[in-house]
């Protein structure tokens, strides 16, 4: 015999699965026309498409893991607390990362590119730091770069994955079966914590991508990850010093 609870939170797991599918659908079909008419002869192959060894597509692949396990962090949360602020947080994070992340691989659908590569996460910021955005050697390549974005990137070319955690902030399979365990306000603060190293590390990411993609429209994107991160990073400090933690 289930209790109330345990239905309730399984009848209302297809909905919001649905919900995030249904947004990312809607918001793909809308930026795959402005990707269309939009001007993306910089930094493209002959017929205006990105490479396969190139930034948009790098930074496609990537984020889209990197959002993939926010999504899933965020459903894991949401079965282990009863904190409406904590849910609905979980639930916007859930449903902007599912949606991005969807319009991230329609795009390598759109360019022909597969979604996944055989080359290690990170590898195009790599080759930007080593290499240059335009062919280049590395310095030549930072010219104009804010410091931020210069340090971001060095801190993501320069990470090793480990224990599940294959890009800057994500978290390890460790720390994902803390939080699997965790209840209560115990696992508030825990998710509000990895969840926080989590936006800083896709921040970085974002801002590296902001410097060398040429696509226009998922530029604006990883601008707009950037913009709306950074304000959940400061929402999230706000909720966990109410609740006697720190980020």
């Amino acid at each position: 015999m289930t209790d109330g609870t345990t239905v309730g939170r399984a009848s209302r797991q297809p909905l919001v699965a649905g919900i995030a599918a249904a947004l990312a659908v809607l918001t793909l079909v809308a930026v795959g026309v402005l990707w269309l008419t939009s001007d993306r002869s910089e930094g493209a192959t002959g017929t205006g498409t990105p490479k396969d060894t190139s930034a948009e597509a790098g930074f496609a692949r990537d984020m889209s893991v990197h959002h993939q396990q926010a999504v899933e962090m965020s459903f894991i949360v949401r079965d282990r607390t009863s904190d409406e602020e904590v849910r609905r947080l979980a639930f916007d994070i859930a449903s902007t990362q599912a949606t991005q992340a969807g319009m991230l691989q329609g795009w390598l659908d759109m360019w022909g590119l597969d979604r996944t590569s055989e080359d290690p996460p990170m590898t195009w910021m790599k080759n930007a730091s080593a290499d240059g955005t335009d062919g280049t050697d590395g310095m030549d390549g930072m010219d104009g770069m804010d410091h931020g974005s210069m340090k971001g990137m060095a801190g993501g070319a320069a990470y090793k994955p480990h224990d599940g955690s294959l890009m800057p902030g994500m978290a390890t399979n460790t720390q994902l079966d803390e939080l699997r365990k965790a209840k209560g306000k115990a696992a508030e603060i825990l998710y509000l914590k990895l969840m926080t190293a989590h936006h800083r590390g896709g921040v970085g990411m974002a801002e590296g991508a902001v410097e060398l993609v040429k696509d226009p429209t998922e530029r604006h994107l990883a601008q707009t990850m950037v913009q709306g991160q950074q304000s959940e990073i400061q929402l999230m400090a706000d909720m966990l010093k109410a609740r006697g933690a720190s980020s």
